[in-house]
């Protein structure tokens, strides 16, 4: 019965409602503005919720909020007092006077570097000692230019050494049974260990060779002694030598070449000023080993005959040669003779015309180089 009481109820009260001018104003409007309204809480029937009681006198031409008044919402927060402590820091360094400093000499420039004036206070920035004058005197501390001073002497471009008296091995490089003396502005051969195989003295101003300065080198295979000053060497400075290979003296100022032992395999006199005379009659006759032989510029005037058999290079360019025999190098007596080992001759840079004695290479593998006209 309750229930059919609320029910008659409503139904008057939607009648009532819909029957009321204002309703059919407000249907009459094709939008509006949720904001123009305001459902009272009071009136509303919690049994149907889809029905809703308007309070009395409120119209769609009178809001309750104007949205457009609304004031802007407050955001000043609250700023840490760290960030004004540095914000403060920043405003006082940028408020610091500029001084200008000079830059000591030597620092690798001159001229004048800007900064902050913070010399006089303790543990910003490290202070910089005054420069002295030139010719002030030394001070501690002071930055040298390097250079020398004008009353200071110039020092030699090389020390002078002493070397008399000094250990072979100790002036030069010792090497199992090799000696390099080169480049040491030598005058004179030094004392060798008795155990040298191979001496090198090259580049230095040696200008005499000695009979004792090989004496007893019973060992010794190999002497270099190029580009030095020498103008004589004793005739038996070589000849105590029993395994004595190899002789360059090339670049020098010899005018006799000495005697040399049988063991030779090598004999390089090129550069020098041996004439006619400054060979000895057959000096290579016996050499039954000699592979090499250089006399290029020099002043002979013929090959140095007897060559051995087994001789396979024989410069002799620029030399005074101007004549050749028909037994040089072959043996005209028997012409199945044939040296198969000199495949290397050069004769070019000397007066002489080749082709003027054919029959003195019938023997040969090769034709010397030289003129032929």
């Amino acid at each position: 019965m309750r229930m059919l009481m609320r029910l008659v109820l409503g139904l008057f009260v939607l009648k009532a409602v819909v029957a009321s001018p204002r309703f059919s104003r407000q249907a009459d409007l094709d939008s509006y503005d949720g904001a123009n309204y305001d459902v009272d809480l009071d009136n509303l029937n919690l049994e149907n919720p889809d029905i809703y009681d308007y309070e009395d006198g409120l119209t769609i031409d009178d809001p309750l909020i104007e949205i457009g008044t609304l004031a802007p919402p407050d955001y000043n927060y609250p700023v840490p007092e760290a960030s004004l402590e540095e914000q403060t820091e920043e405003e006082e360094e940028e408020e610091l006077p500029l001084t200008p400093q000079l830059i000591p000499q030597g620092s690798g420039g001159s001229g004048v570097l800007m900064g902050p004036d913070t010399q006089k206070e303790e543990g910003l920035l490290p202070t910089t000692p005054e420069t002295p004058q030139e010719g002030t005197g030394g001070v501690e501390g002071s930055v040298s230019s390097g250079l020398p001073e004008s009353g200071e002497p110039d020092e030699p471009d090389e020390p002078v050494v002493d070397r008399r008296g000094m250990p072979t091995c100790l002036l030069c490089t010792c090497l199992g049974g090799s000696v390099y003396c080169d480049d040491l502005k030598l005058d004179s051969v030094p004392p060798l260990p008795k155990d040298t195989t191979h001496f090198y003295a090259r580049y230095n101003r040696i200008t005499k060779i000695n009979k004792s300065d090989f004496a007893s080198m019973n060992k010794l295979k190999k002497i270099d002694l190029t580009s030095n000053e020498i103008t004589s060497i004793d005739d038996t400075a070589f000849m105590g030598l029993p395994n004595l290979e190899e002789l360059v003296i090339r670049e020098n100022h010899i005018s006799q070449l000495p005697a040399l032992p049988e063991t030779m395999t090598l004999i390089d006199a090129s550069h020098n000023d041996i004439g006619t005379k400054g060979l000895h009659r057959e000096a290579f006759k016996d050499m039954t080993g000699l592979l090499y032989l250089y006399i290029t510029d020099n002043h002979i005037d013929y090959v140095p005959v007897p060559l051995p058999d087994s001789l396979r290079s024989l410069h002799l360019q620029r030399n005074n040669i101007q004549m050749m025999h028909g037994d040089t190098f072959c043996n005209l007596k028997d012409f199945n003779y044939i040296r198969n080992a000199l495949e290397d001759i050069r004769l070019d840079g000397n007066p002489i015309n080749l082709s003027r004695t054919p029959q003195a290479y019938v023997c040969l593998p090769r034709i010397p180089i030289g003129d032929l006209i």
